[in-house]
This record gives structure tokens, sequence and C-alpha cells, in this order.
């Protein structure tokens, strides 16, 4: 063999075949471990006295003190266990203390191969907390989802009981295992010849189970001559698989596979890998996490030659150490049903296995001892100093994901001047720092990126006036300090932090403390025995887990969707949704909108916009033309061939192709066609002496592809199945004895224009024309963009009539993550809205009652319920909207415009939402407590199920939703459709604009010197959810909650620089919104006193240009999204653990009385803005709307000149999601023309028309009202109908009180109405 020259580090490895050929799924596992076992196997971390000793700690044992009790004083409780052997353990159960009030209710597991290097019981990636007992004698028994091998087990109690102490009886269950070993020590190897010359597989499967304390080397290695290899390598602790088919070598080609998948596997603990292959087709899975890849290259075989052979544990490659720590390593070769095991051979000096240096078959044991500092806060390690006056050095290993934190602090004199060494991480980097004394301080940086949880050696020395850190064997950095020998004095080191109570101590912490993991402790060449440590408290610590390294690795799997960046520190992770289009706390949810269609409500003008067309599904955000029409919006996307093509010289059996690439890619055309409500597209085609279809027999002689590639022969209309042209769809061709004007064959030009609007067949893919060969024929062809118009899901709903009726769907894909979105109307007190159920976990969206929302989660350990609380009734019979969402970060519930609640996950909790039976839409799986009244737009994880189409099955539930707030009922920019009696109104009290439906923009012009100051109101100050209630087990509110702002506003001016807005919270911080000196937008937010103003600048050019620009600005706890015209969308992150506390006010203009001290925005808001503001809206506040129209409101206060508006335009040339127009659908606008006066006569026109008809039919009413009483005196008068007022009050919220109930019945369906 041959090896790297430069490998020094020998890696101990160990590598196992199981040779057992019994398995857990067909023989009986689970005899009791325990009740044999003698008294020395039992071991414990205190004991309250010798009768509570921990050999009395078997199940159903009543000796001693009927049980174990660990000291009152003891903080961090274990009890031991040695079986003797290793063994397979699949369940295990407790019991209280005999005859006492003493038990544990919830405790944790641990095991080890060695009784060293213990490793927490871990479930979904998490530290898994069993449930104990709640009584003495009850026995609680769990199984363990999945079986642990190991010879030692620790029991932690977390928790005793409530009525006494901690009391303790346990038994494993379980079964033998044996399996057999090999120990390679980074020189060795066993090597496989195949009995064959050379073998070549189309399926090989390959598993094995190593440990390694060393995260460099290779596992398995074979390849071939002709240059196809396949090796498994362990790289920064993690595994990857490297895989070549290709006959050419790879450096030739470039054409092999690198995977690469786990973490953190130089721990010292068994994984498990299995390489599964089929042709191209790879499953590559490490400790049950699976990534399915596909293999590049032409072949689909993997050729090993004889003479190269497989080498396991080692490998000939240069710079690829082998070692490794493997278990259960099987090669099989499926084409012929060998199955080779590979250690259970080489023990037994089979002829084909090849042993090659020191391979030993038992396991070796690591002799480092690690600990786990658990809190930045709380955790320390005071150590005795034992140094000599003239030097002193401190060495040791760390790996953590904190980039900050205190490693060690040791004062090194207190006489006459205090003087501290301080070892820290801080940005990821070691900074040194000798701190006090006559120079006051010096400190040296050294080390990049050392928070990545690799471990990483550190060296400090104090020698004379010098001081040096070396940081993973590279060269040291040194500083001098003087006077430094004659002050140096015997003291203590503090590891990790400081007491928290010091007052005999002089620890010195400048940040926090150290998180993470610490092994190889060595002071002045000694090293520090952390066992003794802890078994006779030499010294004083704190939240320190003894002999296990408890990190973890949060961001694998990658939780973070649609390609958002995981960053992670020692107990959390966040992601980076910066660039993706995604915001949310895992990018979940898309900040784009869905269609065209939902800017017809904002009233935006036509223009290229960005779309989502599945929301948070896999579907990536694109651009389209959306074109506003009077009555629509067309969505149009163009393709490469949109002008004119002049063809010749083809025919059927060669004709002219041109195939069409769009500008979004198919499976976004397949979903906005699906969505849209209609969609066409325009063939046209110009024709002399060039047919269609041939005139004897009518074959085609020119055809097109749908979508899916499948031929088509009609040129018009939606009726797929038809082969003619428009004209005879529309019985006007040329010559009525032929079916398109082509076919008739003349020597003049024709046309054969047609739309296609069948929608399953748009749009086209491919086009071929076959006659433009004979004498004078030819052709013109154009082939028009695919318009489509229209959401066919938004009014999309069934209406529920009876409580045991419901709907239902495939069972919810919700694991990680899940949005729920709906509308609602009914007049019932409560009913659930939809469920889903799975063994243990369930997911529940319901109106409890009718002023309450609850969104339910269990995921196995309880429920979890958030609560919005309504300040008005819900069941009034008007539409109401719902949004839930759940991720493994947090969940949340919003209802209407009400402010979310939300409630973050802790990180040590199961975060798999496991769901196995079907949906149920309007009900539950009990038929119970059904929902009563109509669901419409029902959305899942961007998904609109079809509730139109399952109602015509079902019985109680009817398809649509009578009422008149349907498609045609248009309540722009926000507004609100009220149900009335006979008709529907705009509510357009939340939003900044005014109007029948809410498309009256309001807008003032500004002078030099006014403002706006307004109060906001909870709770539409709306940056916070106050409602703090405490939240069952599992997610808890965030200690700070996820504040946020949603602010949009147009605005005119050439006036630079100046303050638009700012808003300022009671802590005296604030967000701006200001124009710099050269005219640029920034965005500033000041959310610590104690930092730097944020600064955010979207777009360097001017917008003091005296254009109208709107401006949309949507922030979410640290993600910050920027919207400017149709142009710019920016996206940005906060500094990490930002958070705005609630606004109290917002101003418009010049700020005066107010602390800041941001020179820039001191000199803007000294001039304040100068133009014309726009349709300002914070949140659910609207400043300038409220200034406008109720001046007199004690919440708004207007100093200077401020005067109502057009901003030089009646339409906005608004193009955000939420943009807005200025005017009503009945106010156009004609170019060149003053629009403020044409709208003011066309008003005029409209109250003079309305005056006279009502005038007319007053004096005809009470004409028939003198004739009816003069023939019916003695009859009693009719009731009189009031009219409702068109537009809502400014004074009262958007809501209705509720109407009367009625009692559902099958007869009467319109009590929601």
């Amino acid at each position: 063999m041959r090896f790297h020259n430069g490998i020094e580090i020998l890696l101990l490895t160990t590598l196992s075949a199981l040779t057992s050929v019994l398995s857990s799924s067909n023989y009986y596992c689970e005899e009791p471990l325990v009740t044999t076992l003698p008294p020395a196997s039992f071991q414990n971390s205190s004991k309250f006295s010798d009768k509570r000793s921990p050999h009395y700690a078997k199940l159903n044992r009543r000796e001693g003190g009927g049980g174990w009790s660990p000291n009152g004083e003891d903080q961090q409780p274990w009890l031991q266990l040695d079986l003797r052997d290793r063994l397979k353990v699949t369940s295990i159960a407790t019991q209280g203390r005999w005859g006492s009030t003493d038990w544990v209710t919830r405790y944790q597991l641990q095991y080890s191969d060695s009784g060293r290097a213990w490793r927490p019981y871990r479930q979904e990636d998490v530290i898994w907390t069993f449930t104990g007992n709640s009584d003495t004698d009850t026995v609680v028994q769990h199984k363990l989802p999945h079986s642990i091998r190991t010879r030692y087990m620790r029991l932690l109690p977390l928790e005793g009981s409530p009525k006494g102490g901690m009391g303790l009886r346990l038994e494993a269950y379980g079964c033998t295992y044996k399996s057999d070993v090999a120990d390679f020590d980074g020189r060795s190897a066993l090597l496989y010849r195949f009995n064959q010359k050379s073998t070549s597989t189309v399926k090989d499967v390959i598993s094995l189970r190593f440990r390694s304390h060393q995260a460099e080397g290779v596992l398995v290695h074979g390849e071939g001559q002709r240059g196809d290899f396949l090796t498994l390598e362990l790289q920064r602790g993690r595994l990857i698989l490297h895989l070549n088919l290709d006959d050419a070598k790879p450096q030739s080609t470039g054409r092999s596979s690198s995977v690469m998948l786990g973490s953190l596997l130089d721990d010292h603990h068994w994984h498990s890998v299995q390489i599964e292959r089929f042709n191209k087709h790879v499953n590559f899975t490490v400790d049950g996490l699976t990534q399915h890849f596909r293999s590049p290259g032409q072949e689909d075989t993997l050729e090993i030659d004889y003479e190269v052979r497989a080498d396991f544990g080692g490998i000939p490659l240069p710079g690829k150490p082998g070692t490794f720590h493997q278990k259960n390593l099987h090669y099989r070769k499926e084409n012929n049903n060998n199955n080779v095991i590979i250690i259970k051979n080489a023990k037994r000096r089979k002829p084909q296995i090849y042993t090659v240096g020191n391979v030993t078959f038992s396991c070796s044991e690591s002799s480092s001892v690690a600990v786990t500092f658990l809190s930045s806060t709380g955790s320390f390690l005071m150590l005795p100093a034992d140094y000599s006056m003239e030097s002193l050095s401190v060495r040791l290993q760390f790996r953590t994901w904190n980039q900050e934190g205190l490693l060690f602090s040791i004062p090194l004199s207190r006489d006459p001047d205090t003087i501290n060494l301080l070892l820290q991480l801080s940005q990821a980097r070691l900074l040194l720092l000798l701190s006090g004394g006559p120079q006051n301080s010096a400190q040296v940086f050294s080390g990049q990126n050392l928070s990545d949880g690799q471990w990483h050696s550190i060296t400090v020395e104090v020698k004379g006036q010098k001081v040096s850190l070396t940081v993973n064997n590279q060269k040291p950095v040194t500083m001098e300090f003087s006077g430094l020998i004659q002050n140096m004095q015997r003291t203590a080191i503090f590891i990790g932090g400081c007491p928290l109570f010091q007052s005999d101590f002089n620890c010195e912490n400048p940040n926090k403390g150290y998180q993470g993991c610490l092994r190889l402790l060595f002071i002045n060449s000694h090293p520090v025995n952390f066992l003794q440590i802890q078994q006779e408290s030499l010294s004083n610590f704190s939240q320190i887990s003894f002999d296990v390294c408890n990190i973890q690795d949060r961001c694998l799997p990658n939780l973070c969707e649609h390609r958002g960046q995981c960053i992670q520190s020692w107990d959390q992770f966040h992601c980076d949704c910066s660039g993706t289009g995604y915001t949310g706390a895992t990018c979940h949810s898309s900040i784009y909108e869905r269609s065209c269609e939902a800017f017809r409500k904002t009233g935006s003008q036509s223009s290229v916009f960005t779309i989502d067309l599945d929301g948070s599904g896999p579907l990536e955000h694109t651009q389209v033309n959306c074109t506003m029409a009077e009555d629509k919006v067309w969505t149009v996307v163009g393709h490469d061939h949109m002008r004119p093509i002049d063809i010749q010289g083809s025919t059927p059996r060669s004709p002219f192709v041109l195939i069409f690439n769009y500008t979004i890619s198919p499976y976004h055309l397949r979903s906005l066609v699906t969505s849209s409500e209609h969609c066409q597209q325009e063939v046209r085609y110009r024709c002399r002496k060039s047919r269609l279809f041939d005139t004897w027999d009518g074959t085609p002689l020119s055809w097109w592809l749908d979508r899916d590639g499948v031929k088509r022969t009609y040129w018009g209309g939606f009726l797929p199945g038809v082969q003619q042209c428009s004209c005879s769809l529309d019985g006007n061709c040329r010559d009525m004895n032929y079916f398109c004007n082509c076919d008739a064959d003349q020597d003049t030009w024709a046309n054969d224009t047609g739309v296609l609007s069948y929608k399953d067949h748009l749009p086209l893919s491919e086009i071929a024309i076959g006659d433009t060969n004979r004498t004078n024929s030819q052709a013109e062809l154009q082939i028009g963009p695919l318009r489509c118009y229209g959401n066919r899901f938004f009014w999309n709903s069934a209406s529920f009539y009876q409580e045991s009726s419901y709907l239902h769907f495939p069972t919810l894909q919700a694991e990680l993550s899940v949005d729920i979105s709906l509308f609602f109307k009914t007049s019932v007190l409560s009913g659930v809205f939809l469920e889903n159920l799975g063994i243990r976990d369930f997911i529940r969206l319901e109106l409890s009652s009718p002023y309450t929302v609850n969104f339910t989660i269990d995921l196995g350990d309880g429920p979890v319920i958030l609560t919005v609380h309504s300040p008005v009734a819900l069941n009034d019979r008007q539409w109401h909207y719902i949004r839930a969402e759940r991720n493994v970060k947090e969940a949340s519930l919003q209802v209407d415009s009400l402010p979310p609640k939300l409630n973050e996950a802790p990180s040590e909790r199961p975060y798999r939402l496991q769901l196995s039976s079907q949906l149920f839409v309007g009900g539950t799986a009990s038929r119970q407590r059904g929902f009563l009244g109509c669901l419409r737009f029902l959305t899942i994880n961007g998904v609109t199920l079809d509730l139109y189409e399952r109602a015509k099955t079902t019985p109680g539930v009817n398809s649509g939703c009578p009422g008149h707030c349907t498609s045609d009922s248009v309540c722009h920019n926000g507004g609100r459709c009220v149900e009335e009696r006979s008709s529907y109104t705009c509510d357009c009290t939340q939003t900044a604009f005014d109007g029948p439906h809410c498309r009256t923009a309001l807008a003032a012009s500004f002078e030099s010197g006014s403002s706006i100051l307004y109060t906001l109101q909870e709770p539409f100050s709306g940056i916070l959810n106050e409602e703090a209630r405490r939240s069952p087990a599992g997610f808890h509110d965030a200690e700070v909650t996820k504040s946020q702002e949603k602010v949009s506003f147009g605005f005119l001016t050439h006036h630079v620089p100046a303050l638009i807005l700012t808003a300022h919270t009671v802590d005296q911080h604030y967000m701006a919104v200001m124009l710099t000196s050269n005219g640029s937008l920034q965005i500033r937010y000041l959310l610590d006193k104690e930092k730097q103003t944020e600064t955010f600048s979207p777009v360097s050019s001017s917008l003091a240009d005296g254009r109208f620009h709107w401006v949309k600005i949507n922030r979410k706890g640290q993600e910050l999204l920027v919207q400017i015209d149709s142009t710019i969308t920016q996206q940005y992150s906060l500094s990490p653990g930002s958070a705005l506390s609630p606004a109290r006010s917002v101003i418009l203009g010049r700020i005066q009385g107010i602390e800041i001290t941001d020179k820039e925005l001191v000199q803007a808001g000294l001039r304040g803005f100068i133009g014309c503001l726009s349709s300002v809206q914070f949140n659910q506040a609207t400043p300038l709307k409220a200034a406008l129209q109720n001046s007199q409101s004690p919440l708004v206060t207007v100093i200077g000149r401020l005067e109502a508006s057009s901003c030089g335009t009646v339409s906005s040339s608004n193009t955000l999601s939420d943009t807005h127009t200025r005017s009503d659908d009945s106010a156009k606008t004609d170019q060149g023309k003053d629009p403020l006066k044409k709208a003011d006569q066309k008003d005029l026109a409209v109250i003079g028309g309305v005056v006279a008809a009502v005038v007319f039919i007053t004096l005809c009413a009470l004409a028939f009202i003198i004739r009816f009483l003069y023939h019916h005196r003695r009859t009693p008068a009719p009731p009189v109908i009031t009219g409702k007022i068109h537009r809502p009050s400014m004074e009262h919220p958007p809501y209705r009180a509720a109407l009367d109930l009625h009692k559902p019945n099958h007869d009467s369906k319109e009590y929601y109405i």
C-alpha cells in the first residue's frame, strides 16, 4: 500500500460487522436486563443514605429503602447501569421508591460503550425527555422509537415528585447483540479481491457502521483500470461519497459525483451508513438521513478490476489517510446474490481478504474526556492555579457554534494593580487580552472562523514580558507587557465564565461566557482530570455536563426553505432569507403576490410584475407582463418567436417546424393556466396556395403540439376535437365548401386567424407548416403570447348546512411547515374549519366562540393552542380572513387585520408533525362540532383546494355560497366587502383610500414646516402582539415578541433633503424614511441606543425628480423588504437581536422636540417634507387620511399648512402589491387635461343625476302612498325600510354587529348571509 508521507497523526477507529443472524423483526427482544445485575453494576452521582443505594433501584423490589434516591443537594443527579456486555436495548420502565412519596416525573437517557464519552438519547434530532411517574407503584414503560446498542446506561432525573423528592426503580428491556469489530490505526486496511478478474455491477449495496474521534480519513475505496471508482471518506467530520461510472478518468471528463452528508461524525459514537445504487440512481444514507442523486455520465455499471482491489479502512491515495471506526460493513453484489461480510471473513483469514498494517479485532477507547458548558451566562469552572512566578501555560481544545464567549480568565495580580489575562472568542476569532496594570491593556487576535463546530487547539504561554497565543499549530502571535513577572501571583483560573457571585474572586468577563465543548485541558503541562473534579468536587463549577459533548448541528438537515441560508449558534438557528424572494422564520412565505389578478384590487397600471404563482410552494417567483383592462387584468407571457415569419418550401414530409421557448418555465406555465379562469393564444396564419388540410381526405398538412407534446390539428376556439378553423365555427369562410379559408387553395392571400382557448392544451409548444412548396405557395405565421385572466380559485367556495358533514382531502404535507389561509362567514357560535389527525399528532383550526379563533398543534407531547380574540363578533355573516402558519421555529395565527398571535418553539422539542388521516374540512373525524356556514379560497402551502367540485358529491354541503360579496364585487386597496340585505358596500375604514370601492387616493401638499403627528392606539399600533398568554408546554412566547411594520405611501417632490415619515416608540427608538441630499431613499432604524443607526439604501438614484413614486416597506423581525415603484425590490436583514418595541406615534414631515442624535436625520427633520404625500398607511393606521377627514380627532395634530391635493394625477402609477390608484371606477382621465377638475365635473354630474332620480322616485312614491291610503284608510301602514349609508363611518371599526342567529336546517341555508 502507498500512504501520504505528510500524515503524522494516527487515527484510532473501530470497524465491526454484524454476525448474528437474528434481527429485531424476527425474534423476541424484550428480555429484562437489570434484574440479574450484581450491585457492582450500579453507580450514582450521590445517594441519600446507604438504604437508598443505587443497587436497590430494581423494578418491583422492596429491599433496602425501596429504591434509589440522590442526595438532596445534588444538582445533577444520575443513576448508571453496567449491563456487563454490549446489548440491544429496546425499552425502559420506571417506578417510584416503594413506601414513599418519592418518584421521578421527567428524565433523560444517556448511553456509552465504555462508561465514558456519553451520548444523549435523541429523537428527531432533539435530546429526548421521557415522561416519568406520578405515583409510587405504577410502572411507566417507554418503548424506544429506535433501539440503542450499548453496555452502559445513565438515567438523569430532571424533576422529582411535588409531594416528596426523587426516588427511582427501573428496568431496561432488550436482548443480546454480538458483532465482530476491527480497529484501524490510520496506516492499516482490509483489502478485498473479487473472484473474477473484474466485476461489473448494475446494483450495489454497501452498509457499515463506524465511529471515530478524528475528522479526516477514508472508509471505503474501490476502483477499476478504466476509471470507475467509488470512495467514501470523512472530511471535517462529514461523509463524502465520490462516484464515477464513466470509462474515462474524472480528471479529464469532470463527470464524477460528490455528495456530502452528515455532520460532527468525529464524536466517537457509532454512525450507520448505507449506499444503494441501481444504474445511475443512488441513495446515500447516514444515520437515517437519505440523499437521492443521479450519477452523471453515460454508463450504468460500476467496474472494479481484480488487480486494483477494494480497500476498507485504509486507502493508497495521496493525501487521504485511512482510519476508521467502522461497523457492520457489508458489500453486496446484487446481480449474483453474493453477500460478503468483510470483517467476519477477515477474522477467519479467508483468502479473499488481505490485512495490511496493524488491524486488530477489538475496540479501542478514546482517553480524552470532554465537558460541555451549557449556558453562556451561568456556566463556569474554577481551578486552582499552581504556576511559578516566571511562567504560565494553558493548553486546550474546544468546539462551538457561538462566535462570542469567554474561554478563560486568569487574575495575574491584585497588588498594586489588577491585571487579568483573558482569552475570548470575538466574531469567531480568538482575542487574547491583558487588561489593567500600568499600561491599561494590550491585545492580539488570531484564527479565523473558529465557530464552525470543529475541534480547535489553542495554547497560551506567559514567559517573561511576553504573552503568546497559538491556534491550531499555526505561527504564534505575541504581545509584550512590562512588569508582568514581578506582579504574577498564584490565584485561580476561571474556565468558560465567571461566578455570578464572586465577592472573593477577581474574575473578569467583558461579554458573555463560553457555551460549547472543551477537552484536553492542560495547565503548565499538567492535565486536568475532569472526572475527578466532578466526583470529588475539588473545584467550584456550575451548569457543566461532564464526559459528554452535547454539540448538535442544527443546520443538518437545513430546515430553511427556498434556498435560505441556515446560520446557527449553540442552542438555536435562524434563516437568512436575503435574496430568496421569501420571508418568515424559515423562508416559507413568498414576498410576492400570486397573480396579476391580485393587482386588480390595488389599482395598478399595466407593467411588468414579479409574481409567485404558488406562494409558499416549490415554484420560484417569476416576471410576467400584467395588462390592466377595464374589467379584467391579463397575464401575458411571451416567447422567442413573437414576430411574423414568412414560410416557403415546406412539405408534409419536411415541414417547417417552429419550437417555442416561453419567458417562464413549463412548470410556471402549467400553474398559470391551471389557476386562471380563462386562457387563450392567438394563431395568425396568412396563406397563398398553402392549405392546412388535404382537400381529398382531410389529412392535416400542418399541425401544432400542445404543452404536453401531443399533436393537435384544430385552429380556433375551445373545441379540441373539431378539425376546423375559426371561419368555419363562425360560419364566414371564403368558400363554404371548406372548413378553412386556406383550404380553398386560391392564388390570393387568405387569412385563417384563430384564437385557441382550450386551457388543457395551452400554450403551444411547437408548430409545423407543411404545404408551401408548390408554385406561388407562401405563408405567413405569427403566434401570439399566452394571455390569461382571472383567478378561478379566489371565489371557489362551499356551503356547510349540516353539523355532521365535511369535505375530505388527502393528508396534509405538513411535517416541517404548513400555512393555511381561508375566508369564512357564519352566524353560528362555533365550529371546526379543518382538522387532520395522526397517531399522536394533530392540527386543528376552529372558531371556538363568536369572538375567538383557535389554532391547535400537537407534536405528540401535548397540544399548543394559539388564540386570537376579536373585539367584535366573527359570526356576523360577513367574510373574515384567517391565516395560520406553523414551522419548526414558530407558529402564528392572524384574523382579519388584527395583530397576529406568535409563539416561538423551544429548540429542544420535537419538530416533525406526523399526520396520517385524511384532511377534514368543515368538520372533524368524530362528526361533531362541524362548521355551519361558508368557506372559500382555502389554500394550503400554496395549493388551493377545490371546495366547489368536492361539494358536488358530498351530502350536507353545497357548491358555492349565496351572497353579494362575490367575484363581481370589487373593493380595492384592502377595502372590505360588507354584505347588505340586497347588495354590498366597501368598508374603507382601515385603508388609506376612500370612495365607493376604496379607490380614491387621499393626498395632501406639504409646505416647509408642515407636519402631522398621529398617536397610535392599541391594538392597531399593530407592531407587537401583546396578548401575553401562557401557552401549554411546547411553544412559548418569544422573550421579545417579533415586531413588524407595514408602511406604504406615495410621494412627489423636488426638494432634498426631506424627512417623509418617522415612527417613535416610548423608549426613544425609531424608524425613519427620508430622502438624502442626493435624492436617494433611506430607511433608518435605531433599535438600540448602545449601537449605531442601521441604514438601508435600496436605490442610489434620485427620487426627487418631480415624478410620482410609490414605496412599500415591510419588516417582520429582522427581515426587511423594500419595494419602490415596480422596478426595485430589495431584501435586508437587521442585526441579530433587533426588536422595535410598539410604536406610539407616527410623524409625517417635520419633527420637533424629539431627541435624535443622528445628524443627517436631524438636518432632514428640521426641513421636513415639501411636496405631495399620498395614501400613507402605517400598519392599520392611516394618519394622512385622519388629518384630512377628521382633523378634530384628539389622535391627530396638524402643524403648518396642509392642503388636499391630487399629486398632479388622479390615477396613480402604483405598481406594488399594495399600491393604490387615485380614482374610483367612475373617474377616468384624459391625457393633457386637469384630472382634478374633470373629476369634480363628473362628480357634480353624477350628484345632479342622483338628486333628480331621488326627487322623481319620491314624487312617484308619494302619489302611490296617497292613492293607497285613500283606498285603505283602515289598513295599517307598511313598515318603512331605511336605506343603508354607502360608506361606513370613520369612527367605527370595519365590523358589523352579529345579526340574529338562525337555527340551521336543511331547508333554510342562508343563515350566514
